[in-house]
């Protein structure tokens, strides 16, 4: 799934520690592991994720 590996990969956020080796490969087994997420646990995520910068900030 992701095509960066190793210790310094292009996709690491400045100003933070590199990712090791096989960092996106243990979050994909991961994520291949986790049960399906449910309807109601998808429409709290995208009301989540809809909601303005405001309403976010009073939470």
């Amino acid at each position: 799934m992701h095509a960066q590996t190793g210790a310094a990969a292009a996709g690491d956020t400045p100003g933070r520690p590199a990712r090791p080796a096989g960092y996106w490969e243990r979050v994909d087994r991961i994520v291949r592991q986790a049960p399906p997420l449910s309807d109601a646990q998808r429409a709290k995520l995208r009301t989540i994720f809809h909601q303005t910068d405001v309403t976010k900030e009073a939470a």
